[in-house]
């Protein structure tokens, strides 16, 4: 079997309980949209594309993520002119797929836009296990306390994932399992076609669920096999505002381990606010309510604080910014900016500036 990999991303949903205009793949986490650390978690060296399914505001979506993600270097856009279900989302990618994939060996990650706090080491784990059992299909799934709105994963007498059922249509005992499917899964991209084709809409919704794929290549023999996900809240989707605050929240613990691992000193991580995309050298001090936001670098020895703002802006070796406010500004070496300024864009300062209020 073949080591390639291709991914598809289902973001053509509005979210509409966000009750913004902005779809909600571009919902905002640590600066960068939610669909953007989906495609950075399931991208790895055998990743031959990436491919991302649009609906609303198609034209939006894909410009945002193009200029987003300088990490998949083959992205390409499906989209699903109606929304008629998650397995209608594939069925609109699988001729882009089939393009860039013709290795029909392969396998083809599946995974809503919406769960950024997905890891690429839980991707890997996924895929492993599935090539270990040479499995036809493998969901990611996770057992939780109250699995209330969630599909449920029932498995046959052999053990397999026999089909998943969702919710509104689970019967009283299904609803009693406690193994729900997470909407993520790897297909063999051979099989994928041909079962897709095999899935109807027979189901409260009448859409076509992504889901009855399992059933589908169960019933043929083949291996539906499940790989569960030791922490849920990794694979949870975002749909309010509340969720959007919470994955904020884990993502920004995440980074701000990061960089204390890199050597950055920060009094308070908790109220310490550093954007995906900026760049910290190491013995940077950041004092509490720090806010680096957009593409901002600071160079080592820097030491900003407390409750300064920095965007967008290059910060020079050994700088101390106090309380102030920097935005799209280039300060050289050894400058020092007083609590209370304002620094507009394109101000560009010498090495050993002092601005102070």
């Amino acid at each position: 079997m073949s080591n390639s990999l291709c991914t598809v991303i289902l973001a053509a949903g509005e979210g509409t309980r966000m009750r913004s205009p902005r779809p909600k793949p571009l919902h905002l986490i640590c600066g960068r949209p939610m669909a953007h650390h989906v495609m950075v978690a399931t991208t790895s060296p055998e990743s031959v594309a990436t491919v991302v399914v649009v609906g609303h505001e198609a034209l939006w979506v894909e410009k945002v993520l193009r200029e987003s993600d300088s990490e998949v270097t083959r992205l390409f856009f499906a989209e699903q002119r109606e929304q008629l279900g998650t397995g209608h989302a594939v069925m609109a990618a699988l001729s882009v797929v089939d393009e860039v994939m013709p290795d029909r060996d392969g396998d083809v990650i599946i995974v809503p836009g919406d769960t950024p706090l997905l890891t690429r080491s839980t991707v890997a784990a996924l895929v492993a296990q599935h090539r270990a059992r040479s499995a036809a299909l493998t969901v990611l799934t996770a057992r939780v306390a109250n699995p209330s709105g969630y599909g449920r994963i029932v498995r046959g007498r052999d053990g397999k994932v026999a089909k998943i059922v969702e919710q509104r249509d689970a019967s009283a005992d299904e609803q009693a399992i406690d193994e729900i499917n997470t909407g993520i899964m790897v297909v063999r991209h051979s099989m994928l076609g041909p079962a897709l084709r095999l899935v109807g809409r027979q189901n409260s919704q009448h859409e076509y669920y992504l889901t009855d794929l399992v059933d589908v290549l169960y019933r043929g023999g083949h291996v539906t096999a499940a790989c569960e996900i030791a922490d849920a809240a990794e694979a949870a989707g975002v749909n309010d505002r509340e969720q959007l605050a919470n994955a904020e929240a884990v993502m920004r613990q995440r980074l701000n381990a990061q960089w204390l691992r890199a050597g950055v000193t920060m009094w308070d991580p908790l109220t310490t606010y550093i954007d995906s995309d900026v760049q910290l050298a190491a013995d940077v001090t950041l004092w509490p309510g720090t806010v680096l936001r957009g593409r901002t670098t600071v160079a080592a020895g820097a030491d900003i604080g407390p409750s300064a703002v920095v965007d967008n802006s290059v910060v020079g070796p050994r700088t101390r910014i106090e309380s102030a406010t920097v935005l799209g500004t280039t300060l050289g070496a050894d400058c020092h900016v007083g609590s209370y300024v304002r620094l507009d864009v394109g101000t560009v300062l010498a090495d050993g500036t002092r601005v102070l209020a």
